[in-house]
């Protein structure tokens, strides 16, 4: 029939604000140690329970020269446990500034095996990365594959909004920008691969490469916002 949509046309299966605590859990991830610091990842995060962005905006703030109250909500522990599974699409706009230290991040992390084993990578697939001393360049990662990792300069500009696409196939994990793909890892997930999804701000130690925030700097931030993900219905 004319019009119709056919029956395994891609659907919406999560679409919710950052503010709805059903969907979303603000301030605590199993991705970090209890204590809600991981400096062994070159962080000066300190996660609080219930911190988490206002809006759409993702703000970290000072709390000393080695500590910063870093915001992230995720979707592990949730009433609507919401996962990620293979073949789905995730969407997201993002507005990014340059501010050295400041690491915003999309990325998801898997819970564990039946057998309480984590699982290749403990599920991790990183959406994107950015570190504002490359301005212009995303950092995308499927830490469930070995060398499985892109980082791609000239794909965004520093306050300029664009939207961000990652789908999660058995075959190969493909990132888009602006509806331009821009990289397919070969990879892929396995067949078994389900995954929460994280949102958050992290804040460099200085190691690596990326420097630590000024010393007079006692906030940084950056935005996110229509954050959906699209399955594709089993056919028959």
């Amino acid at each position: 029939m004319t019009g119709s949509v056919p029956s395994n046309a891609p659907v919406v299966v999560f679409d919710a604000p950052f503010s709805d605590r059903s969907q979303w859990a603000a301030g605590v991830s199993s991705a970090y140690p209890p204590n809600g610091r991981n400096p062994g990842d070159n962080k000066l995060d300190h996660l609080v329970p219930g911190f988490g962005p206002s809006a759409d905006r993702f703000a970290a703030v000072r709390e000393s020269s080695r500590s910063w109250r870093t915001p992230l909500v995720t979707t592990e522990n949730t009433a609507g446990g919401f996962e990620l599974r293979p073949g789905d699409l995730l969407e997201a706009r993002c507005l990014l500034t340059a501010a050295q230290g400041a690491w915003p991040a999309i990325w998801t992390w898997g819970r564990d095996r039946p057998d309480g084993r984590p699982q290749p990578g403990h599920g991790e697939v990183d959406v994107l990365e950015y570190h504002g001393d490359h301005p212009r360049m995303l950092e995308l990662s499927n830490h469930t594959a070995p060398g499985a990792s892109a980082y791609l300069d000239d794909l965004v500009t520093p306050g300029q909004w664009f939207t961000v696409a990652c789908r999660f196939g058995t075959d190969s994990v493909r990132w888009s920008v602006d509806g331009r793909e821009v990289y397919a890892d070969g990879a892929g997930v396995a067949a078994t691969w389900r995954a929460w999804i994280i949102v958050n701000l992290s804040v460099s130690a200085g190691q690596w490469g990326h420097p630590a925030p000024r010393p007079d700097v006692s906030r940084l931030s950056w935005r996110c916002n229509r954050l959906r993900v699209l399955r594709t219905p089993p056919t028959g």
